[in-house]
């Protein structure tokens, strides 16, 4: 397989291990990424269509369909991209949407690949609008129109381009517009992965890893990645470190339990932030409701930190709600927090009481 460049991960939920992973850690990640459809764990449906996609196209002798992979970070869209690639038997390109400002940044890429050559774009909504407007006709027509000078003097020379396949990935599938998004012959949204898949994923890992985890050990930790198969692996590690200090190096479920205690990961996955602005949200505010800058303010982070970062999760989780009010705790909030809730609602006169009596 010939790789033209080295993937990099741009996810928001790397603040469970810190603000980015060193070398090390990249080519760690790098080694536990599954190598093939067979490999890869979970998004069963996902995968069955994909594989239609891919079979039918070698059948054919032609270049695979582009593809759209949305779904939020951390869910294997950078890793089904290599494995299109390897499926197809093919180079892989590896870029990002913030990384093409220009068009003629997009034309240097297109210009220079191979016949058959995948392109990975990660973060395709975050491209700019005219290279946008270029990738339209590239995906539909294999060329690209390259404008040489300026004002009424301007030529415009075509470009054929050799066909490829181009994968784009999203967090934000709905900032694509139509015209982008119709253009790609293969859509699939990646879904978070329940326990039984998390616990695959740790186990292939462990093994891949030389780590020696038992299968209750394997449980605990599933339960507490946000059914993230990159958090899966990146807890999995801090769990080994602790088992190597402090145990005997094999991974029961006491040891993963008292690992994760250590990393400020609880049994529902929340981490430090998370209970910070649940805690805020409780004891200073009643329960809310309670504006977003407010709440921010109130654990000491930035504004987008907590309404990217931490509520996302938050919110799946019932334990937050946005209303047109503000932020407001739900009864599984208070329950999980171990705190009684006031009397009369929260803050305002209108709390979560009122918004989610039955």
């Amino acid at each position: 397989m010939n790789w033209d460049s080295t993937p990099t991960d741009t996810a928001a939920d790397g603040r469970l291990v810190g603000a980015a992973a060193d070398g090390e850690d990249q080519a760690v990640e790098a080694a536990l990424r599954p190598k093939s459809l067979a490999e890869f764990v979970g998004q069963e449906r996902v995968r069955e269509q994909l594989d239609l996609v891919l079979k039918a196209a070698r059948q054919r002798g032609a270049t695979a369909d582009h593809v759209l992979l949305s779904g939020a970070p951390g869910l294997g869209k950078t890793t089904l991209s290599m494995i299109i690639a390897s499926e197809m038997e093919a180079p892989i390109r590896i870029t990002s949407g913030p990384a093409i400002q220009h068009a003629g940044d997009l034309a240097a890429i297109l210009s220079s690949l191979q016949e058959g050559e995948v392109l990975f774009l990660d973060e395709i909504h975050r491209m700019s609008r005219p290279a946008e407007e270029m990738l339209y006709m590239a995906m539909e027509d294999f060329r690209v129109d390259v404008i040489v000078g300026k004002g009424p003097g301007a030529t415009a020379i075509p470009l054929e381009l050799p066909p490829f396949t181009l994968v784009g990935a999203t967090t934000r599938a709905g900032l694509l517009p139509p015209p982008l998004r119709d253009r790609f012959g293969f859509t699939a949204h990646m879904e978070f992965y329940g326990p039984a898949e998390l616990e695959r994923v740790i186990s292939r890992s462990a093994e891949l890893l030389d780590v020696t985890i038992e299968a209750d050990g394997a449980g605990e930790i599933a339960g507490r990645c946000r059914g993230t198969p990159r958090i899966a692996n990146r807890l999995l590690r801090r769990v080994r470190d602790y088992a190597q200090v402090k145990a005997d190096g094999i991974v029961t479920r006491e040891i993963a339990a008292a690992a994760l205690k250590v990393y400020e990961v609880d049994g529902r996955g929340l981490d430090r932030l998370d209970r910070a602005v649940l805690e805020a949200l409780l004891k200073l505010f009643g329960g809310g409701p309670v504006g977003l800058s407010t709440l921010s303010v109130a654990v000491g982070e930035e504004r987008e930190t907590v309404e990217e970062v931490a509520e996302p999760f938050l919110v799946r989780e019932g334990l937050l709600a946005r209303t047109p009010r503000g932020r407001v705790a739900t009864p599984a909030a208070w329950a999980h927090l171990g705190l009684t809730p006031p009397q009369g609602g929260g803050t305002g006169g209108t709390g979560q009481g009122d918004l989610f009596r039955t």
